[in-house]
């Protein structure tokens, strides 16, 4: 792998730095062409990483930043106010070319709303989205607005399925399928916004399949899952929820009499791997779709390994040049469109 760069912000997330500090030295440890910018307080990173004896320092640096966006601040407020937070410090590095990528855990909003406004869309796109790996009974699918555009129209569902069924092509799936979430599998069923995009997505060059319910996304029906970020995030949170719920009562049900106990000492190692396979932080670090460079979002209560799994996942989209591939797909497939009707 070639020397990579990427900016990590150190004072996002739910816990604060001293976790995403650790993350970032096992990263280091892991892959010796990684480079990687902490941004935030120079004072306390410091402090933090003299706990970590033998980290190559000629690889990991501190880029100041005097402020914090907190999890409860506003977009707006952040857009007008705090300029030497670490976060828009971190984009602005990557802005300015001197990092390759940026990976927080901080303030959704603030992060959509500053990346944005410092990295600005690619042509075509009016907002960027939230995509993530979900994991399915044949294997991934990409599903988003994971949350970033809570209210979206038919026009941005459009954009997102394209980006979407690019950046699927970009991972090696040859005609991803493409599919918008709804609440049934027939034409007559969804709001006015889905079947408004599913009438443009029937136009467009890319494999649409049509309509996929909740439980199709998990069979593997669909290559790419596209909803508003409202629906997204529900559903995410949900299933994060409910794999976790599904884990701890089986386990419960192994630790019962002297025959539950017998049954679980066979089946347990069994179960634990498969939810090793499932856990959410195997699958940590939403991208940002549609930006002028690659922005991944954390979850802001990732652990160590969470954190290790967001910045890998920004490593591989640089390797793959994912808004360059995106930025000339979607060109490609709107040169083709020959819509009058067509905003993008």
């Amino acid at each position: 792998m070639s020397a990579q760069i990427l900016a990590i912000d150190a004072m996002g997330g739910d816990f604060g730095p001293r976790g995403i500090v650790q993350a970032c030295v096992a990263c280091l440890s892991k892959y010796p062409s990684l480079h990687l910018a902490l941004v935030g307080q120079p004072k306390l990173l410091e402090e933090i990483l003299a706990t970590h004896r033998g980290v190559d320092r000629s690889r990991l640096y501190i880029l100041p930043a005097t402020e914090v966006i907190g999890m409860s601040d506003k977009p707006s407020q952040v857009l007008r106010g705090k300029l030497d937070a670490s976060m828009r410090v971190a984009l602005q590095a990557l802005r300015d070319g001197k990092v390759q990528a940026v990976v927080s855990a901080g303030n959704t909003g603030a992060l959509m709303a500053l990346s944005r406004h410092v990295l600005k869309t690619l042509p075509g796109v009016d907002r960027p989205a939230m995509v993530a790996a979900i994991p399915t009974r044949t294997g991934h699918c990409q599903l988003l607005d994971l949350g970033a555009n809570v209210d979206c129209d038919a026009e941005h569902l459009y954009q997102f399925a394209l980006m979407g069924a690019v950046a699927a092509e970009a991972q090696g799936v040859m005609q991803p399928r493409v599919a918008l979430l709804n609440v049934g599998t027939e034409e007559i069923k969804g709001n006015q916004q889905v079947k408004a995009a599913a009438a443009r997505l029937q136009r467009a060059s890319i494999n649409y399949i049509g309509f996929v319910e909740g439980d199709g996304l998990y069979r593997g029906e669909a290559d790419v899952v596209v909803c508003d970020g409202f629906v997204g995030n529900v559903l995410l949170k949900a299933s994060e929820g409910l794999a976790s719920m599904i884990g701890e009562r089986i386990e419960a049900q192994f630790n019962g009499g002297l025959a539950a106990r017998l049954a679980g000492a066979v089946a347990l190692p069994v179960l634990r791997r498969l939810r090793e396979e499932l856990v959410p932080a195997r699958h940590n670090g939403a991208s940002f779709l549609g930006l002028q460079g690659v922005v991944v979002k954390s979850h802001g209560a990732a652990g160590v390994q969470g954190l290790q799994v967001a910045i890998e996942r920004a490593c591989q989209q640089v390797r793959e040049d994912l808004p360059r591939k995106i930025g000339n797909g979607l060109q490609a497939m709107l040169a083709g469109r020959g819509e009058g009707d067509a905003r993008m």
